[in-house]
């Protein structure tokens, strides 16, 4: 019977446990009320104060916490309390779980002191501008399209300027990584005539570059490309508020009305060639009701020539 308790305590199924030893339910759990194995109400089930090797040896759990300083004194001192569980597991062939490892070298008081979580590259936040000319701001994200053919998704991946709505670069591909986008950013700026500032030029802007917090855009290459490379700013938005990315994000509700939704994109090479002439319609013909009904390329040599009166957008 207190064989058969002991096991129970160490968590193997009570049903099973009595059946081996031949002990009817209500005779053990009559006794268990009856007699000195009656358990204490603690909330929980008692700690055993041992464990098991692999061939089945009790350990005590005094014994075991002689084993754990033992390996904090060698090189296993920078370890903490998973790590020390695998050695406890490896050296001594013990049966042990990281819980309990934990609880003992809490009350040894040598518990490795936590590391602090930090961010790879902290995220600056985006925060309301003023934007009074083009190029100072653009928008970037990402949308996804379907092929029926081979029902998978692909990924567009689009940057608008915010002032003349003109969709200044855009990649489209099966996968979508740092490196396609920041491809496509060179371009655009290529495109846009603008020029890295170096150290000594102070006067002028940097081109502001707004994203959400997906995995391209806080990656080290994209944050390498934008810091060191073309010497632009991200700005990241914070979690569940796209509204502060709305351009692009209203750019991507027009794209999904007037191209995906009418168009069944039957090959890859289908869906690009549709997504390439719907861009190259909405930045040079498609009228543009923010715009005064001229397109973003007609509004953006509007500004170019002074024919525009002043405007500040507030974003």
């Amino acid at each position: 019977m207190e064989f058969a308790h002991e096991w129970i305590l160490e968590g193997f199924p009570a049903t099973r446990v009595l059946n081996i030893v031949s002990v009817q339910r209500s005779t053990y759990y009559h006794r268990l009320s009856h007699t000195s194995v009656k358990q204490v109400k603690t909330g929980g089930r008692p700690i055993p104060g041992y464990s098991r090797t692999k061939k089945g040896k009790k350990v005590t759990d005094t014994k075991i916490k002689e084993y754990l300083l033992a390996l904090i004194e060698g090189e296993e001192a920078v370890y903490g309390y998973r790590k020390l569980t695998k050695s406890l597991k490896k050296i001594y062939q013990l049966i042990i779980n990281k819980k309990k490892v934990y609880r003992l070298c809490k009350e040894l008081d040598i518990l490795m002191p936590q590391r602090e979580k930090k961010q790879k590259h902290p995220r600056k936040l985006a925060r309301n501008r003023e934007v009074t000319a083009p190029n100072q701001l653009w928008q970037l994200d990402i949308k996804y399209g379907y092929v029926l053919s081979s029902r998978r998704y692909f990924f567009l991946a689009s940057a608008n300027d915010v002032y003349d709505r003109t969709i200044v670069g855009h990649y489209r591909g099966t996968v979508c990584e740092a490196k396609h986008i920041t491809k496509m950013l060179q371009k655009a700026v290529m495109k846009r005539g603008l020029h890295i500032p170096d150290e000594s030029d102070t006067d002028t802007p940097k081109l502001i570059i707004r994203t959400d917090n997906g995995p391209q855009f806080c990656s080290n290459h994209f944050r390498a490309f934008c810091a060191e490379q073309m010497k632009v700013e991200h700005e990241r938005i914070p979690p569940k508020s796209p509204n502060l990315n709305a351009y692009i994000e209203s750019f991507h509700s027009v794209l999904e009305r007037e191209c995906y939704q009418p168009n069944e994109f039957i090959t890859f090479e289908h869906a690009y060639k549709v997504v390439d002439d719907y861009i190259r319609f909405y930045n040079e013909k498609r009228f543009h009701g923010s715009l005064k009904d001229d397109s973003p390329h007609e509004y953006y040599e509007k500004w170019k020539n002074n024919q525009l009166k002043p405007l500040k957008l507030t974003m």
